[in-house]
């Protein structure tokens, strides 16, 4: 999946940009409408995260000439403009969603698949599997072996991370920052706490293990090759 990103804030672009990348998707962040509008007409993307004020040319005037011109990308705006007169506006020049600064990644992050999956004709999976573990996205539920377990949202944001990467040592770092929207500090024991909430949800009970620790690392989800 390749996202453009149009943000002339460069610590906001680059925060966008990085944490896009670390879930997998493909980031082009350009600085400026102008700029933006020619990459969104030369290079076919899935996904516009379009900034509204911007210099040379709007975000406004982006989706005006992106629309005119026939190209149909989905559009997500970010912007510091909230009044609900602006957020009219943009889903009237044909955004798909508006999104207020500041917000948290994990929001965005949950936007942008909602935008994408709606982009798709069925062909993008609507759950996870790992083992007998299922997480299905549209539902928000997860069953193991059939049997429904309760999760809190930040335990249900942090199995999908972990499942999307199945196999994939994950730093606490990258959680922290992709299911907390914060930066890792090593005095807290918050991400230590909800794996091994989670881990007496969806593994104490089941065989084989899915969650393990991997000392020194992080964490990683997957069905073991073998099992003693």
């Amino acid at each position: 999946m390749k996202i453009l990103i149009v943000e002339d804030e460069p610590k906001a672009g680059e925060y966008l940009r990085q944490g896009l990348a670390e879930a997998s998707f493909t980031v082009e962040l350009v600085a400026n409408g102008r700029d933006g509008l020619h990459a969104a007409m030369e290079t076919e993307h899935d996904l516009l995260i379009l900034d509204v004020m911007l210099p040379g040319m709007d975000g406004w005037e982006v989706i005006r000439s992106l629309r005119r011109q026939g190209n149909e990308v989905p559009v997500l705006f970010l912007t510091a403009k909230d009044q609900v007169e602006d957020r009219i506006k943009g889903l009237e020049l044909g955004a798909d969603d508006y999104l207020v600064k500041p917000f948290s990644f994990a929001e965005l992050l949950a936007r942008v698949r909602t935008i994408l999956r709606r982009g798709k004709t069925g062909t993008e999976a609507t759950s996870i599997c790992v083992a007998d573990l299922e997480l299905d996205l549209l539902r928000r539920r997860v069953t193991r072996a059939g049997k429904r377990i309760d999760l809190t949202s930040k335990e249900f944001g942090l199995l999908e991370l972990l499942m999307r990467r199945q196999g994939e040592v994950l730093p606490r770092s990258l959680i922290a920052s992709q299911v907390w929207d914060m930066n890792f500090d090593s005095d807290t024991n918050v991400i230590e706490v909800a794996i091994r909430r989670l881990r007496v949800k969806i593994d104490d009970a089941f065989h084989p293990k899915l969650l393990q620790t991997v000392r020194g690392m992080g964490y990683v989800l997957e069905k073991p090759t073998s099992s003693p």
